[in-house]
């Protein structure tokens, strides 16, 4: 047996040979609501008295009114939620150690049924607040959460790093939830309610002290204090509620470019969009942000269902708030109990309008005055039917002269059924603006800061975590890139070249970057060669050293240096810590062998449902493979795994058992037996390293498939099982 490569990698980038053949993945024409010149569709949610959802509406009991008028509906259909598997199992990954974890696949586009975006505010949140929500969090992963479901988990007060890329991952979203903490940089303080202090000229007055001062004056006193006091606050949280509005928006903007219905629940203390103090300009700048947002909400289907994380809110008195008894100082300048009651219900119902509003103004609705977020949430899931409705609208819909926003109205004839839709829709000029191509360090920047990932160049990423005794920890990437989407240029001797930018940043979990690779690359091929490698792609590799264990997200952006045109990817790497953690299992190295090779080995024809062949030469260069994951039918997928932290009782071996498994479409299609697998023939070779390979028989169904290794360690009653997976794709 033949140990890896992982110490022989090359640490700079460079160009590999191509063999295989990577897919582009094409948006589905599905339920996408869009507002076009042309043609305006808008999904509209029918409830009944119990706001249970009407699913056998017909299109002619609904009708549609655009500014008063009513409109000819060209079109209508029902789209179904998605229902949930009652025999699958809830079991929650991240605290077992010892059950084998579910491989998961990335969902390709035309697998998505919901995508929904987990917006924790946590530049609001108070810290009661914050721990409801990182509970409600962990249940929605759990329990609530289904197959199809695109799910991101996103802070508005994180750094870009933190900025969670959308995934079906449970073991990503994990690592999100624990990221989700009380934010003291925010404006949330650790309960609902900041304490009720009395103001200076308060605390004079009730000592006496303020004796030579007429009643008038203590009134002005009083009075500018308080508008102090009042104003600094608004101010302060019309700068928060705007950093949050301006973060949704970003949101929304890459939404857009997500298939489905798209759905943000945001967990907030409030929006407050309304000031009581006399300088209104922090409110109308809220309220612009606000504009906006829904606008572009509007315009990429989002719809938002904001939560009041605070729940059923006490606006009582409570031990925190300093208070004088009235019944002993009677005073008609001074505020009484029942005015400091007013006014913290008054700022209850202020945090409360933005929300309202957000929802009422996007198709969603409000969750406040309510505990249980967890319901909130499954209210939300089960809110993802609905009607989609078209229709043709008239000349003068978009003409931002003649009318800013169009009003919708939906009806519906049947008796006790109510409607919920947009409120209508802003119209700007923007198809007048002349679009201004952003510089290159700008664009790549924000290709790699998005927290949606870009395909203007269709790259493929693979980060495999490795540890070397010698360096210590590092995370290996590969890069796939789309050779067609690169623009080839005629060099003087007849050859084609691409340029490109390649930079890689990779976040901690916190946010902040922690390493950084940039390079200008370059492809030449042959004129004869340019065909096969605009139809293959080309593979790039580096190597980030890693510091510390932890949890990583590795983030590349691409772009064309002909074009400009950017593509990005991104992966979350878990980078064990191997001085606490037992049995672990390095990164997936891939190999292609050709039929003909595996089958003078394996001795005869073999297919998938054949036991695994160890027996092959080394592992070659293996980078195309690991980066591409793309295998035709009748060759041979050879892979090979690095087992780290091994451990020997008394100068024996483990007792360690190896099993291979192979996903598709979440079904077990492949299962090996366990293996024994003999440390004592490895001393003197280094890491212990498991090869194998599999036959991808004629008749495979292409798609999107899994392969897993397992290894037991049977002398350990603690971390008794590594697993390590790989995704990977069957080509015809």
């Amino acid at each position: 047996m033949k140990a890896l490569f992982f110490s022989a990698w090359v640490l700079t980038i460079s160009a590999v040979s191509v063999f295989g053949q990577a897919v582009k993945p094409t948006p589905p024409e599905t339920e996408v609501v869009k507002i076009s010149t042309n043609l305006i569709r808008i999904d509209v949610s029918v409830t009944d008295a119990k706001g249970r959802a009407v699913t056998d509406l017909k299109q002619n009991e609904i009708e549609i009114y655009e500014n008063g008028v009513k409109q000819v509906i060209t079109g209508f259909s029902y789209v179904s939620n998605p229902q949930p598997n009652p025999e699958k199992a809830k079991k929650d990954i991240s605290k077992d150690a010892t059950a084998i974890p579910e491989a998961t696949a990335a969902l390709r586009t035309d697998q998505v049924k919901r995508t929904i975006a987990l917006v924790v505010d946590d530049l609001t949140l108070s810290f009661e607040s914050a721990a409801q929500t990182r509970r409600a969090l962990k249940k929605f992963v759990d329990e609530q959460m289904l197959d199809g479901d695109l799910v991101g988990i996103i802070r508005t007060g994180a750094g870009v790093g933190a900025l969670q890329q959308f995934t079906n991952n449970k073991r990503q979203l994990y690592a999100a939830i624990e990221r989700v903490k009380w934010n003291p940089r925010g404006v949330g303080n650790f309960s609902s309610f900041d304490p009720i202090e009395p103001t200076p000229t308060e605390t004079l007055r009730r000592k006496g002290a303020l004796a030579d001062l007429s009643e008038e004056e203590v009134r002005r006193n009083l009075k500018e204090e308080k508008e102090l006091l009042r104003g600094t606050s608004d101010f302060r949280e019309s700068v928060f509620t705007a950093g949050t509005l301006g973060a949704l928006k970003y949101i929304v903007n890459g939404m857009g470019e997500l298939p489905g219905r798209k759905s943000v629940i945001m967990f907030s203390d409030g929006l407050k969009i309304l000031n009581r103090s006399e300088d209104s300009f922090g409110a109308s700048r809220v309220l612009e942000f606000l504009q906006n947002l829904v606008t572009e909400a509007n315009k990429k289907a989002v719809i938002f269902y904001p939560m009041d994380a605070r729940g059923l809110v006490y606006t009582g008195f409570t031990a925190a708030d300093s208070l004088y008894d009235p019944n002993t100082q009677k005073d008609p300048l001074l505020s009484t109990l029942g005015d400091r009651l007013r006014e913290r219900s008054t700022e209850l119902f202020d945090s409360q309008q933005g929300l309202y509003l957000l929802a009422e103004q996007t198709g969603g609705f409000a969750y406040t005055n309510r505990n249980d977020l967890s319901a909130g949430v499954q209210k939300v899931l089960e809110d993802q039917s609905y009607y989609l409705v078209s229709y043709q609208p008239d000349g003068e819909t978009f003409d931002a002269e003649k009318r800013k926003f169009n009003k919708l109205e939906v009806k519906v004839l049947r008796n006790g059924l109510s409607a919920r839709h947009r409120s209508g829709f802003f119209v700007g000029d923007e198809e007048k603006r002349v679009i201004v191509d952003l510089n290159y360090p700008t664009k790549i920047m924000r290709a790699l800061t998005s927290p949606f990932a870009m395909n203007g160049v269709t790259v493929k990423l693979n980060a495999l975590f490795g540890h070397s005794p010698k360096t210590g920890y590092f995370v290996h990437s590969f890069l796939h890139i789309d050779a067609s989407d690169l623009t080839f240029k005629k060099l003087p001797n007849g050859d084609y070249q691409a340029s490109f930018d390649i930079l890689a940043i990779s976040y901690g979990d916190n946010g902040v970057p922690v390493d950084k690779n940039n390079a200008v690359g370059s492809t030449t091929v042959k004129a004869d060669q340019l065909e096969r490698v605009r139809r293959d792609g080309i593979a790039y590799s580096f190597i980030f050293p890693v510091k510390q264990p932890g949890a990583y997200q590795l983030r590349v952006a691409i772009m064309d240096r002909e074009s400009t045109e950017v593509g990005s990817a991104n992966q979350f790497v878990e980078v064990p810590n191997l001085k606490k953690e037992g049995i672990t299992l390095s990164g997936i190295v891939l190999e292609n062998v050709p039929r003909e090779q595996f089958e003078k080995v394996a001795g005869g024809s073999v297919n998938l449902n054949t036991k695994a062949v160890a027996d092959l030469p080394p592992l070659q260069d293996s980078r195309y493979a690991t980066a591409s994951r793309a295998f035709r039918r009748g060759t041979a997928l050879r892979f090979g795994v690095e087992l780290l932290n091994v451990k020997t009782a008394a100068g024996k071996p483990s007792d360690l058992r190896v099993q291979t498994r192979v996903f598709h479409d979440r079904q077990l299609v492949f299962e090996s037996k366990e293996t024994l697998f003999n440390t004592a023939s490895l001393t003197g070779t280094g890491i212990p390293v498991h090869n194998d390979a599999i036959q991808l028989g004629e008749n495979l169904p292409p798609g999107d498939y899994v392969l897993q290794i397992v290894v037991t360690d049977g002398g350990s009653k603690k971390k008794g099982v590594a697993t390590q997976y790989v995704q990977f794709e069957v080509l015809q």
